[in-house]
This record gives structure tokens, C-alpha cells and sequence, in this order.
């Protein structure tokens, strides 16, 4: 299956569908963190009509998190929020078959449409809770994994410092794990709602 990630740098989705034998690509305008030659360093709007099979896309959440409420005049005002809010509209509507677009609770809910699930760390093996959005396109709901207990709101809490935002937007391991195994299937052979 070819797969593209899109707005990720850390390259875990992209590495979790290469390791189950997909010809998996990560996209993002920072270069990758595990320096792989399967990222490319880019506009991921570029690569949107070659031929993908899936897309997982992760776009940026600073204009559109409900955590960030409190600046959402400013960035109505000088139009950064309609901006994010088109990119999120042409990742859905990209001509690929299976897309998952996640981001944290954001305004996408109100404004665009309410997501298809929401998970959380904890259902694949972490004890972090984080409340994650996915809109699916002809995608099954991630089932869970592993789900455990003494659960704790680390990213929540994270110390402030310049590297705060690229260590929240990290893909859980476990998450990444079960997108590959559970999309990354022959969805020919099934009926998916």
C-alpha cells in the first residue's frame, strides 16, 4: 500500500507502516527527526494527487486548538485561522480513497464537522491522557489496543520552553502502532462504513 503521512516530522506513523511492509512516506516542512530517506521536507499539498492509497495527516494545531482559545481573536482577525482551517479542508478533500486527519478538540469540530473518534493514549499502551480528534474518510475507528491505568496529564502539563510544541505533537508510539496495524490492511476484502 503507499502511504502518505503528512505534516510529520518524527516519522512515526511513517516508520510503524514501513516495518509492516508498506512503502510509507512522511512529509512535513521540517526535516525529519530519524533522518530517513523516506521523508520528504515540503509542502504536502504538492504531493496530494500521486497516487496514494491512504493518508494520515497531522496538521498543525496552533491556530485551531481549543487550548489556545484565549488568542482566537487575534488570529481570526489577521486571518491565520480561516488559513488553517482551508488547509484542513484540502487535506479532507484530497483524492486519496482512506484519509485520518487527527488534531487535538479544535474548532474543525464546529466549523468544518465533528470528528469520527476520539481517542486517547491510554487505550494503546501509554498512561498519558490526551484527548485526540480523527476524521476518517473510509477508515475504520482505531479499536484499542492495550488500555491501562494510572493515567496522567503529562503533556498537559509540560514545562513551557521552545521545544513544548514539537514535544506535544509527537504520535504516541503505541497510536502509531495500531494505525498501521489495523488500517494498513486489504480494505478490498472488507466493507468499511
Amino acid at each position: 500500500m503507499n502511504v502518505l503521512v503528512g505534516c510529520e516530522y518524527s516519522g512515526r506513523v511513517r516508520q510503524a507502516f514501513r516495518d509492516r511492509g508498506h512503502d510509507a512516506w512522511s512529509c512535513d516542512l521540517l526535516p525529519s527527526e530519524d533522518d530517513s530517506p523516506f521523508h520528504i521536507q515540503g509542502d504536502v499539498l504538492a504531493l496530494l494527487g500521486n497516487g496514494w492509497d491512504l493518508a494520515i495527516f497531522h496538521p498543525p494545531c496552533t491556530h485551531l486548538a481549543v487550548s489556545g482559545a484565549r488568542h482566537f481573536p487575534e488570529k481570526i482577525a489577521d486571518g491565520r485561522q480561516q488559513e488553517a482551517l482551508e488547509f484542513v479542508r484540502i487535506l479532507l478533500d484530497a483524492p486519496i480513497p482512506r484519509i485520518a486527519l487527527e488534531n487535538p478538540v479544535s474548532i474543525i469540530s464546529s466549523r468544518i464537522r465533528k470528528p469520527d473518534q476520539v481517542i486517547q493514549p491510554y487505550m494503546f499502551g501509554h498512561g498519558d491522557t490526551k484527548a485526540t480528534c480523527l476524521w476518517l474518510k473510509n477508515l475504520p475507528k482505531l479499536v484499542p489496543t492495550q488500555i491501562v491505568s494510572g493515567r496522567e496529564p503529562r503533556i498537559h502539563k509540560m514545562a513551557p520552553g521552545p521545544d513544548r510544541w514539537k514535544e506535544r505533537s509527537r504520535t504516541y508510539p503505541g497510536i502509531a502502532q495500531a494505525m498501521a496495524m489495523q488500517w494498513g490492511v486489504d480494505f478490498e476484502m472488507y466493507r468499511v462504513a
